[in-house]
């Protein structure tokens, strides 16, 4: 069954709605690939597992975005879940300019891009697009995986990037 989201949400409430999605914390990605020998790339806090069998992990794009319409043409993407070490370069990844520059990054001959000390790195495929809202969500196919379970995430919360304390 499907369903369409309906309702108009005016700027007030899309201002407090984005308020209130920012209490749930979430990690925070690189979605990278080489494109015309260049990386490119930026921060997503939509990325999500979907299934082991087949493996699947999911990512949210805004509509209006124009790194995402560039990668969604390439053959693999790299998605690396950035560690608490990447706290300013996940700042730089989510702005303007030259989102590569100074960061320790490798490509595989397939064109994913990787970011270096990541706590978890994938080399995935696009499985299938579905638009809905205001986001086109990629389920991706994961071919490739690489993880460091000894290496803290950074975490996106309250629309401020944080690391991980354990005060349990």
């Amino acid at each position: 069954m499907t369903t369409q989201a309906t309702a108009p949400v005016g700027a007030a409430e899309q201002k407090e709605l984005r308020r209130a999605f920012s209490l749930f914390p979430s990690g925070v990605a690189a979605v990278a690939a080489l494109v015309d020998g260049s990386p490119v790339g930026l921060a997503v806090s939509s990325f999500t597992t979907v299934s082991l069998d087949p493996p699947l992990v999911s990512v949210a794009f805004g509509n209006q975005s124009r790194t995402w319409a560039r990668l969604r043409e390439v053959r693999q993407l790299g998605i690396s879940v950035l560690a608490d070490q990447h706290a300013d370069y996940a700042r730089v990844l989510a702005g303007p300019g030259d989102r590569f520059a100074g960061a320790d990054w490798t490509a595989t001959p397939e064109g994913a891009v990787h970011i270096g000390g990541s706590v978890l790195i994938l080399s995935c495929s696009i499985a299938e697009l579905t638009t809905i809202g205001d986001h086109e969500v990629a389920f991706l196919l994961v071919e490739d995986v690489r993880a460091q379970s000894a290496v803290e995430p950074v975490l996106f919360h309250r629309s401020r990037f944080r690391r991980v304390t354990d005060h349990m």
